[in-house]
């Protein structure tokens, strides 16, 4: 498993993600190895950052955020990204639809359409 973000940046989420999955069975170091990747709040060091990761062909990347989702999307379409806030995959050409995503990435999308309009 991969993390694309500065640890410390992301550390209470990062706990809390490492604590779900304690919960369900999986200890770091023992079930998984978890590999970090940071562009250090740099956002022109992203690609870079996600190309490491992608040579290092982990099961899984994940992303805290959607812009790091961008920067891992561009450089593979086959290792599985998962990120939990994600601003509108359909838009950012991350998914096909809502109904039928399809492709390599998956996360939480807190915008409805049409709801801040009602």
């Amino acid at each position: 498993m991969a993390v694309f973000a500065r640890y410390d940046l992301i550390n209470n989420w990062l706990q809390l993600f490492l604590q779900g999955l304690r919960e369900l069975g999986d200890i770091e170091g023992r079930d998984f190895d978890m590999v970090y990747r940071s562009a250090e709040g740099k956002v022109d060091l992203l690609p870079q950052a996600a190309a490491e990761l992608v040579q290092l062909n982990p099961d899984v990347i994940v992303t805290p955020a959607t812009i790091q989702a961008v920067a891992a999307k561009k450089v593979t379409s086959t290792i599985p990204i998962v990120v939990p806030v994600l601003a509108d995959p359909v838009t950012l050409g991350f998914v096909q639809t809502d109904a039928h995503p399809g492709g390599n990435l998956t996360g939480i999308a807190p915008y409805v359409k049409g709801l801040p309009a009602k």
